[in-house]
């Protein structure tokens, strides 16, 4: 499968904001934002106004980035949300949110939602008791994720778990930092939904 492979920081500068991609180092004066918040390239200072196209590309951009998906996949969630009964926008942010790897990151298992994916790969992580070592695999309520007994050592799971604090847990997942593990309570409403993006730009974007 295609994926990224060149610098994160570039593309938190390409939206010119934190998409907090590198973990701990976006919350330090290493942040690329903090010293150079401009889009990267030759031309990066000199961007002109965008279209409404624009507007609703850059959106798309974000929201792919912030998750870690490639076209394809990003593309097969909205059409998924786009099936389903109630708003799209929403309907889609609780696709993503309900992915393995993203809740890994947001019950502090992982510095990063890419990092969180590398550890579900390779099978750090358990679901209601089995492992499971698919990123995409979506949660429902009363799931429970665990760290895996012989991972619950690992440095880079140990230092993310210290950094929870500064974080915070999302409102629909609890957690029980004694026992490595954390729940899914249930599917998260937008208000709960923390992201400095608009959905509806995405769904204009793909109405087109």
């Amino acid at each position: 499968m295609a994926r990224y492979t060149e610098a994160q920081c570039r593309l938190c500068r390409r939206e010119t904001m934190k998409l907090y991609l590198k973990g701990d180092r976006c919350y330090s004066d290493k942040c690329a934002i903090e010293r150079r918040n401009y889009p990267p390239g030759q031309h990066g200072q000199g961007r002109g106004k965008l279209s409404d196209y624009g507007v609703q590309l850059r959106e798309k951009q974000k929201i792919k980035r912030i998750y870690g998906l490639v076209e394809k996949q990003f593309e097969s969630y909205f059409e998924e949300a786009d099936r389903r009964k109630g708003v799209t926008g929403t309907n889609f942010l609780i696709l993503l949110e309900r992915r393995l790897d993203n809740t890994a990151y947001r019950l502090g298992f992982a510095n990063s939602r890419c990092q969180a994916r590398q550890l579900v790969r390779h099978g750090h992580f358990l679901v209601n008791g089995r492992k499971v070592d698919i990123p995409s695999f979506l949660l429902r309520p009363g799931d429970r994720i665990t760290v895996a007994e012989g991972s619950r050592n690992l440095q880079i799971i140990n230092e993310s778990m210290a950094a929870l604090p500064r974080r915070g847990v999302a409102a629909w997942l609890d957690i029980d930092a004694s026992k490595f593990e954390g729940t899914f309570r249930a599917y998260p409403v937008r208000e709960e939904i923390s992201l400095p993006v608009q959905e509806q730009l995405v769904v204009e974007f793909y109405s087109k």
